[in-house]
């Protein structure tokens, strides 16, 4: 399986993984608020220039901390509605389990759902 590593930093890593159509997002510890939104306009402007069609999504968030509700609204508003345009089809989202966490997926869900 090859994996293109597309944007690596102390905070966190984005890989293209060409055999299975998937970009993948792995949290390294909690990143601030203009990293976290610079890490998705990467993974956008990376969907955008893409030769390929790149259709699932991939987020390990378990090193990631709890982000502040104005960040989840800019991903749900901005990044969720660009990402499904540039051929997204399948999301999912690998974490601990704590239930701020969850907490949080579920209302990213919610949102995801106006797009099926």
């Amino acid at each position: 399986m090859k994996e293109i590593i597309v944007f690596d930093q102390p905070t966190v890593k984005i890989t293209y993984i060409s055999d299975l159509s998937t970009i993948k997002v792995v949290w390294k510890s909690k990143p601030t608020s203009e990293e976290y939104i610079n890490t998705f306009k990467k993974v956008l402007e990376f969907l955008e220039k893409s030769s390929d069609t790149v259709q699932n999504f991939v987020s390990d968030i378990t090193n990631q901390g709890i982000m502040g509700p104005e960040i989840r609204k800019w991903f749900e508003a901005e990044v969720l509605p660009t990402a499904i345009k540039l051929g997204i089809k399948r999301g999912a989202v690998i974490f601990d389990g704590n239930v701020f966490k969850k907490y949080y997926l579920n209302l990213i869900l919610k949102a995801a759902n106006i797009y099926k």
